[in-house]
């Protein structure tokens, strides 16, 4: 059966409820249910308390992990009489913080956890640096989680939010958690509703809501945010349908999307790596982060900073879902032809930073060689900025 992605509008909480309970009870292996939304306020938290208490008048032992209601009086009152696992209290820098108590909630073992605010950076000394880390911990135990994430969180969104809202999000989550969950459900109100609750104190104190209202939740972010949210929802559906039709043998690809991503030491290619895992995203395909190492670059002479932003690169394409490949080469250009015709790439991603004149006519460039040799693949240029 293939694991079915649908919009919160498309069901009620009846039904919804119904429908996660029949999928709860069809296999062993703990089930992941996010729900996405475009910002803060869209009711991602209210819906799972809605869904957590229809599931347990239907009979399952569901607990409350982690919820920030931020005083909001309609979340307060959703948690009614689900039980909540108290948080750990962890001290640092002479301040005593709450965390989720992963360990607690295992000891426990219910048969659902509701764990909020997927993207949340834990205090040092925690039991792992993220939430989503403590969320895999939980699955693993076999515990069925419902969580909740908004857009700008997804690492491959993180350059497209910075640019539309002016805001670098610095939590962000790997888009691979997408593919493990079973269901993402996308909670989705008008922009104009959205606004009307920050009016009405409902996200923020009336202190904030004015400059939230000229900022982050303007009409044009807003709407752009929504946008991103629906179609990384679409995204996930047409990807696991594909799954499924690769799985029953229906209507195969007659050509396969392969997607390349030129990777390299610089520290401002991340951008290059999260636009190739959008575009393969898309495809449904499988995703190659190529590096070329160099003699310039080969261990012992690489240069410290390189080396320390190669790792960097390399884990970040891994956490999205990359195949990480290392070839040898003289020149890059000859390494990254060579893999692109061995692999029969389809789609490549590079990064151009602006280089001088002189530069392009003494070294030549690794795209216009590349073009030259490679006629039948698909090749996009992500522009690199030092403030990218």
């Amino acid at each position: 059966m293939a694991n079915q992605k649908v919009s919160l509008r498309d069901e009620t909480p009846g039904s919804r409820s119904d429908a996660l309970l029949a999928r709860l009870k069809e296999r062993d292996r703990a089930r992941l249910r996010i729900y996405i939304g475009a910002a803060p306020g869209v009711g991602k938290t209210y819906s799972m308390l809605t869904d957590g208490h229809a599931l347990r008048v239907r009979g399952l032992d569901v607990v409350v992990g982690f919820v920030e209601t931020y005083s909001r009086a309609d979340t307060d009152a959703q948690l009614k009489d689900l039980e909540v696992v108290p948080r750990r209290n962890v001290e640092y820098r002479g301040v005593t913080m709450e965390e989720m108590d992963v360990d607690a909630i295992i000891a426990r073992k219910p048969q659902v956890a509701i764990v909020d605010e997927l993207a949340h950076t834990n205090v040092p000394g925690s039991r792992h640096g993220k939430r989503y880390e403590d969320v895999a911990d939980l699955l693993d135990a076999g515990i069925h989680v419902m969580t909740a994430v908004n857009i700008q969180h997804l690492e491959t969104l993180n350059d497209a939010v910075a640019r539309v809202t002016g805001v670098r999000v610095r939590e962000t989550v790997p888009d691979t958690l997408l593919d493990r969950a079973d269901e993402v459900i996308n909670v989705d109100v008008t922009v104009e509703e959205l606004r009307n609750r920050l009016r009405q104190g409902k996200i923020y104190r009336p202190e904030k809501v004015e400059q939230a209202l000229g900022n982050f939740f303007r009409k044009g972010n807003l709407s752009t945010l929504r946008e991103l949210a629906l179609r990384a929802v679409a995204d996930e559906v047409g990807e696991k349908a594909a799954s499924y039709r690769a799985r029953e043998g229906l209507e195969p690809a007659l050509i396969p999307e392969r997607v390349m991503v030129c990777m390299s030491s610089n520290a401002i290619a991340p951008r290059v790596i999260r636009t190739g895992a959008r575009i393969a995203g898309r495809l449904g395909s499988k995703w190659y982060a190529v590096y070329v190492e160099t003699p310039q670059e080969q261990p012992g002479r690489i240069k410290p900073d390189d080396s320390d932003a190669l790792q960097q690169n390399i884990k970040l394409a891994e956490n999205l879902g990359a195949t990480v490949v290392k070839v040898h080469a003289m020149r890059p250009a000859d390494g990254l032809i060579a893999f692109a015709q061995r692999e029969g790439i389809t789609h490549v991603i590079f990064g151009q930073s602006a280089r001088s004149r002189w530069e392009l006519l003494w070294k030549g460039s690794t795209i216009d060689r590349f073009l030259t040799t490679v006629r039948d693949a698909a090749v996009q240029v992500v522009p690199l900025e030092e403030h990218a």
